[in-house]
C-alpha cells in the first residue's frame, strides 16, 4: 500500500503536498473534506461528475423499466404451477374417505350412505379400530383431556410419554427411544441434526429412500452419496471413496412401501462395521407386522431367537443397528414417530433437534393408544399372520389372471399400470363402479412409467372382499386392455414384471412361521373381530 501511495504522490500535486496524517484527517467517518478536495481537482472532479451522470442515467433507465413491467401475478403463478402438475399427470387427487371404526376396512364417502371397501390403508393390521385402543384412549381422554399443554420441556412431558418411550426401547432392544409428532419429523430432525453436528459427516442414502430422509439429509448440508436401491456392492464402492476416519451414516429402509422390496440389512451392517459407519434403519412399514413381537424386519431376521429371548444383547442382528426409526401412525393405529438407539444418542437428539424441542408434544390420549397397541402386538401374532395370508392370496390370484404384480417378499401388492392416466382411470373405475378404494401412485412418488395401484391387504379383509377385488380388477383389465404380464414380457420386462432373467422372490414370512397347520378358511373365522 505504501508503494502505491508513493507512486501516486509523484503524479498527483494534491497527494504530493500532504503527508499521511493529514490525509487520515480528511478521511474520517464524519469528514467530507476529501470529497470536497477531489471535486476541486481538474482530473478527479471531471471523473466524479461523469460517474454521477452515468449513475443518474442508470437509475432513470431502471425506473422506466419498472414502470413498463407488470406487477407480479401471485395467482397466475399458482395456476402455472398447478397446470404443470395437471399436464404431466402428477397432480394428486384427495378422495373423501371416512373410516368406519365398527366396520373397517369399510369407509364412507362424502355421503354416509356411500360405503366403500378400503384396500390401500397403511393401518396394516386394522389396529386403529381395535377396541383395546379405543377404550384405552377414551379413558385417557376423560382423565387427561385433549391436548398435551405444550412442548416436552415446558408442559408436555407426562408419565405416559416416558412409558411409551420405554415400551419402544424394549421393542427394539435399545437403551432409549424418543417420540416425535410424526416419523416425517423424526427422520428429518435426526438426520439433519446428526449430519450438521458431526464434523465432516458423510451420508450414504438408498436411492429409493423416503422423502423424510431425503429432506433430513438436505437440511443437514452434509456431503451425501446415493447408492443404487438395495445394492451393497455399489454402496461399498462409495464407502471406499471416503476417508475411513470420517463420520459416516448409512441410511436405508427395511420395507420400501411403494414396491415392497426388503433391504439386505445384514450386508449393510457388515459394510458399516468395515468402513467405520453407523446404520440408520427406517422400519416404518415393518413395525407391528414383522418379527415375533412386531419390531420389524431386523427382528424377523432372527425370528426364533427373538421369539424366545427378546432382549438387548441376545446376539441377534438387532444389536448391530445403531439407529431405528418408526411410526405409530401405521400398524400401531394412532399417529406419531420415534427414534430408538443408545441412551447418549437419544439424549443428544433430544437436546439439539429443533424438530423435537420446538414441537408441541403428542396428546396423552394418542400416546396411551400407541403404548397399548405396541404392548398388545408384542404378544399377539394373529393379526400379523392373517395379514400375510391375505397378501399371499391376493398376489397369487392376480398372478393367475396375468394381472402384473411387482414381485416382492413383503405384504405390499403393487399392481403395475406403467402409465399415469391408466393408473388414475383404474383407481376411479374401482371407486365409482365397484365401491373399492385403491389410490393410484404416480410421479414423483414413483418414476414415470412405473405408475401403479398399491394394494395393502389387512386381517379385516374377508374372502368375499378378496373375491370382489379380484373380479373387479379382472373386469377393468379386460375393459380397458391394460397391460398384462405377457405384454411386459414381450417388451423385455419392467419393474421385474415379465423379466425372464428375474429369479423371483420368496415371502419373508415362511410357512413355518405362519404355522400352516390351520386351513386358510378356518383361519379367516378366527380373525381378530372388531
Amino acid at each position: 500500500m505504501k508503494s502505491v501511495l508513493l507512486h501516486a504522490r509523484k503524479t498527483c500535486p494534491f497527494l504530493h503536498g500532504n503527508n499521511g496524517p493529514a490525509l487520515k484527517q480528511l478521511t474520517g467517518k464524519k469528514s467530507s473534506r476529501l470529497l470536497v478536495k477531489a471535486n476541486q481537482c481538474p482530473v478527479m472532479g471531471a471523473a466524479i461528475q461523469t460517474k454521477g451522470l452515468q449513475s443518474s442515467a442508470s437509475i432513470l433507465a431502471k425506473t422506466e423499466q419498472q414502470s413498463d413491467a407488470k406487477p407480479f401475478s401471485y395467482e397466475g403463478f399458482y395456476k402455472q404451477m398447478l397446470d404443470k402438475k395437471h399436464n404431466d399427470k402428477s397432480y394428486r387427487y384427495f378422495n373423501n374417505i371416512n373410516r368406519l371404526a365398527k366396520k373397517f376396512p369399510m369407509a364412507h364417502l362424502a355421503r354416509p350412505t356411500d360405503e366403500v371397501t378400503v384396500w390401500c390403508a397403511n393401518d396394516y393390521l386394522g389396529m386403529g379400530a381395535n377396541p383395546l385402543l379405543l377404550n384405552t384412549m377414551k379413558e385417557t381422554l376423560d382423565r387427561y383431556g385433549a391436548g398435551a399443554g405444550g412442548t416436552r420441556n415446558i408442559a408436555g412431558n407426562a408419565e405416559l410419554h416416558l412409558q411409551l418411550e420405554s415400551e419402544l426401547a424394549d421393542l427394539h432392544h435399545t437403551e432409549g427411544a424418543l417420540v416425535f409428532s410424526s416419523c416425517m419429523v423424526a427422520n428429518d430432525a435426526t438426520l439433519s441434526t446428526l449430519g450438521s453436528k458431526m464434523p465432516n459427516c458423510v451420508i450414504f442414502s438408498d436411492e429409493l429412500n423416503h422423502a423424510s430422509m431425503i429432506e433430513g439429509i438436505r437440511h443437514s448440508k452434509a456431503e451425501k452419496h446415493i447408492f443404487r436401491h438395495n445394492d451393497p456392492e455399489h454402496l461399498e464402492e462409495l464407502l471406499k471413496s471416503v476417508d475411513i476416519n470420517r463420520p459416516k451414516i448409512i441410511a436405508f429402509e427395511s420395507v420400501y412401501s411403494m414396491c415392497g422390496s426388503i433391504a439386505p440389512i445384514a450386508k449393510f451392517v457388515e459394510l458399516a462395521k468395515t468402513y467405520n459407519a453407523i446404520t440408520f434403519l427406517d422400519e416404518v412399514h415393518a413395525v407391528g407386522i414383522y418379527g415375533p413381537r412386531g419390531a420389524g424386519i431386523a427382528e424377523h431376521l432372527d425370528f426364533n431367537l427373538n421369539a424366545v429371548d427378546p432382549r438387548r444383547g441376545n446376539g441377534s442382528i438387532m444389536d448391530e443397528i445403531d439407529i431405528y426409526t418408526g411410526t405409530l401412525g401405521k400398524s400401531f393405529g394412532v399417529v406419531g414417530g420415534y427414534i430408538a438407539g443408545s441412551s447418549q444418542f437419544i439424549d443428544m437428539i433430544r437436546s439439539y433437534a429443533p424438530g423435537f424441542i420446538f414441537t408441541t408434544s403428542l396428546p396423552p390420549v394418542v400416546v396411551a393408544g400407541g403404548k397399548a397397541c405396541i404392548n398388545y402386538l408384542k404378544s399377539s401374532n394373529a393379526e400379523r399372520r392373517m395379514q400375510q395370508l391375505n397378501a399371499r392370496i391376493v398376489k397369487s390370484r392376480l398372478g393367475e389372471l396375468g394381472i402384473p404384480v411387482i414381485p416382492n417378499p413383503s405384504h405390499i401388492v403393487p399392481v403395475l399400470l406403467g402409465d399415469a392416466a391408466a393408473a388414475k382411470l383404474a383407481s376411479d373405475e374401482l371407486l365409482s363402479k365397484y365401491n373399492i378404494y385403491v389410490q393410484s401412485i404416480n410421479f414423483p412418488t414413483v418414476p414415470v412409467g412405473h405408475e401403479r395401484l398399491r394394494i395393502t391387504p389387512s386381517p379385516g379383509h374377508t374372502p368375499a372382499m378378496i373375491d370382489h377385488l379380484i373380479d373387479s380388477l379382472e373386469a377393468i383389465w379386460k375393459k380397458y386392455g391394460f397391460k398384462s404380464v405377457a405384454d411386459y414380457e414381450a417388451e423385455g420386462g419392467r419393474c421385474n414384471v415379465g423379466d425372464k432373467d428375474y429369479g423371483g422372490v420368496k415371502p419373508i414370512w415362511t410357512d413355518e412361521q405362519l404355522n400352516f397347520n390351520m386351513p386358510i378358511e378356518e383361519s379367516h373365522q378366527n380373525t381378530f373381530a372388531i
